[in-house]
């Protein structure tokens, strides 16, 4: 970085530049000065660490042969450290003979592993023991690639051979602030969706608050429909009983006139056969009275009866009526107010007076000329000559 800000062909003339150049060299330095500690870190945690509990050193002493161990592991607190059948102890790692009185703390080794205690876990934390399942070690190391926790002996197989390996405390700071990015984009997605669920709750409320008066409004607008129906049907009803009252009224006039008729026909003709049977004094006998009836008898028929109803009711056509008004309905959806512009509109447009469609001046005027005759005709017929 320090060549390119002395470099004389950059100079001050793309600050942009050099500032950028200067952020990617950073970036990349971090970058492999991160990987440089890692290395040294798992390096020193390999020096400080117990060959017998596999934990970080505790009260670490050191044997004549220079491996270091816990107090309590070298000491015969742990079972690793029985005496052999010679009776001679001898180092875990590298099998040297000691004796146990030439045990001597470690207080160099002691002061590292505060250090680094401190510097990888934080003060007072305590590592989590987890072991590994193919290995049975303890899962110490974090495999990048693979993203997931491994033991040093499979940081040493196949498997992860050139693979990136972290000690887990190193990366756990990473990840920890990228989780808590995470979680604050998570947890607005979440008020989000808790708003939304509001919203819903609330748009549903509002739903049910107008479909509930409508569902009422339609009951009660087809009982007054039915209600119409019914006096219509009761009027029709009324109609036709009066013309039936009417017509019988015709009917038993003419049916009585011909049973008078009938009645003074059979009285003559009884009398007639009486005289025509009898003797000559009751053959004569108010003769011309007798010729006169019979001579002038004509039966009256009666008048023009009913024979048809003079009106017949016809029942609307509902469904085609309801068919018409749901069209109806269906394309007032689409209706849209209409301003008309002054300054670009034809001048021959004008607004009807319900103010729902154009119409040219020309039908305007022709249609209140229409509506003015009518007025005109009765002024001409109740004026004079």
């Amino acid at each position: 970085m320090q060549v390119l800000g002395t470099d004389p062909r950059h100079g001050f003339q793309d600050s942009t530049s050099k500032n950028g150049l200067s952020v990617r060299a950073g970036q990349v330095g971090a970058k492999r000065v991160a990987t440089m500690t890692s290395a040294v870190l798992v390096d020193i945690r390999d020096e400080v660490t117990c060959p017998i509990c596999l934990e970080l050193l505790t009260e670490p002493l050191s044997i004549d042969c220079g491996h270091s161990f816990c107090q309590d592991c070298i000491t015969g607190s742990s079972d690793k450290s029985v005496p052999n059948q010679e009776g001679k102890n001898r180092c875990p790692v590298c099998r040297t003979a000691y004796q146990p009185e030439n045990l001597r703390p470690n207080r160099h080794l002691a002061i590292i592993v505060k250090r680094f205690r401190g510097t990888v876990l934080g003060p007072g934390k305590q590592r989590e023991v987890i072991l590994c399942g193919l290995h049975g070690e303890k899962l110490q190391l974090f495999c990048k690639e693979d993203g997931k926790l491994i033991c040093w002996l499979c940081e040493r197989s196949q498997e992860h051979h050139g693979h990136h390996t972290f000690l887990m405390e190193e990366v756990a700071k990473d990840y920890q602030e990228m989780f808590q990015e995470s979680l604050k984009k998570l947890r607005k997605e979440q008020q989000e969706a808790e708003r939304l669920k509001a919203l819903i709750q609330e748009k549903r409320e509002s739903w049910k608050n107008q479909v509930e008066p409508e569902r009422h409004r339609i009951r009660t607008e087809f009982k007054h429909l039915r209600s119409i129906l019914d006096r219509e049907e009761q009027r029709e009803l009324r109609k036709l009983e009066v013309e039936e009252k009417k017509g019988l009224s015709i009917i038993e006039k003419a049916e009585g006139d011909l049973i008078h008729q009938s009645q003074s026909l059979k009285d003559l003709i009884s009398d007639l056969e009486h005289r025509c049977q009898g003797s000559t004094v009751e053959l004569l006998q108010d003769v011309s009275d007798v010729t006169k009836r019979s001579e002038f008898w004509t039966l009256r028929k009666p008048q023009a009866l009913p024979t048809k109803l003079k009106s017949l009711f016809r029942a609307p056509d509902l469904k085609k009526m309801l068919r018409v008004f749901r069209e109806l309905t269906d394309v007032q959806n689409y209706w849209v107010d209409v301003t008309l512009n002054p300054q670009t509109a034809n001048l021959n447009l004008v607004l009807s007076k319900n103010r729902r469609q154009p119409v040219s001046r020309q039908a305007e005027c022709l249609l209140q000329g229409l509506t003015k005759l009518p007025k005109l005709a009765l002024n001409l017929q109740s004026s004079p000559g």
